[in-house]
């Protein structure tokens, strides 16, 4: 394990697409940035321990083409509104 001490600001790369920033440090609490591509997992310790007893990240990973997307209108038209009468 390596373990790094980075000041306010401060990066560590991990590889050629991975970086940890750190953001804020108040108290005993320090608020870290993760930028990595989306293929990658992150995970919290905690959940990370609670994913492996379940085995889920075991699953293979689906492709972006594989996803349902879902689009929503911030502004809907009136018209998709209107109730429709039918006779």
């Amino acid at each position: 394990m390596l373990v790094l001490s980075r000041k306010l600001g401060e990066r560590i790369h991990i590889g050629d697409d991975v970086f940890v920033e750190v953001r804020r440090v108040a108290g005993n609490r320090v608020t870290l940035a993760v930028c990595a591509p989306q293929n990658v997992r992150i995970l919290r310790g905690e959940l990370f321990d609670a994913a492996e007893s379940f085995n889920v990240l075991d699953e293979p990973e689906t492709a972006q083409s594989e996803t349902d997307t879902v689009i929503m209108q911030a502004n809907p038209s009136p018209e998709i509104d209107k109730p429709q009468t039918v006779s």
